[in-house]
């Protein structure tokens, strides 16, 4: 009786042990095709739509010293958009006050200064209670925590969980980014 009892008790510790080692493995898997976002213009855009394609993720300022990577980022995005790839550009005000503007403003003005062709989307937080709900996801991403500063890069699979995090210094051009997304368009 007393060895069933302590059997059972190990099939139940088993159990559960290999319970948590399966979700702590399923929340490293951060996952972004269940949210939506709204565009620069206003419309619904569910990031389900970009099932099959490799993204990079970016928060964006028009009033920084990294807004410069404007360049970078158009020049990938020609290079690769034919290729499955997109970029999501999220206009944020959250440090420095560096994207005072309205939604048409930063339209305009990465049209006129840098001739932006890939998707902005509606300025959002990305910091503090009021944080997006996409950043709140991006954030868990290794290395875990807030947003350092504008231009900070997000690499997401063609199946949307997202792989890779570049800080806002490592420019969009760099081999690290570049390497990253050419790996998961080959994938």
């Amino acid at each position: 009786m007393k060895n069933s009892i302590f059997l059972i008790l190990i099939i139940v510790f088993l159990g559960f042990s290999s319970f948590t080692i399966l979700k702590e493995m399923t929340d490293k898997n951060i996952n972004i095709l269940d949210i939506t976002v709204k565009t620069i213009d206003g419309t619904d855009k569910s990031l389900s739509d970009y099932k099959g394609k490799v993204l990079l993720i970016v928060n964006v300022a028009s009033f920084c010293g990294n807004t410069p990577q404007y360049d970078g980022l158009e020049k990938i995005y020609e290079k690769y958009k034919d290729k499955g790839f997109e970029i999501l550009a999220f206009p944020c005000n959250d440090f420095g006050k560096q994207e005072p503007g309205t939604n048409d403003e930063i339209k305009t003005f990465c049209s006129t200064n840098y001739h932006v062709t890939f998707q902005l989307f509606d300025k959002i937080k990305v910091l503090g209670d009021d944080k997006s709900p996409l950043y709140e996801k991006l954030t868990k991403f290794d290395p875990v925590g807030d947003i350092k500063w504008n231009f900070e890069k997000f690499i997401v699979d063609k199946n949307g969980n997202v792989v890779g995090r570049f800080n806002p210094k490592v420019v969009p051009e760099s081999n690290e980014v570049v390497s990253l997304i050419e790996q998961e368009i080959q994938k």
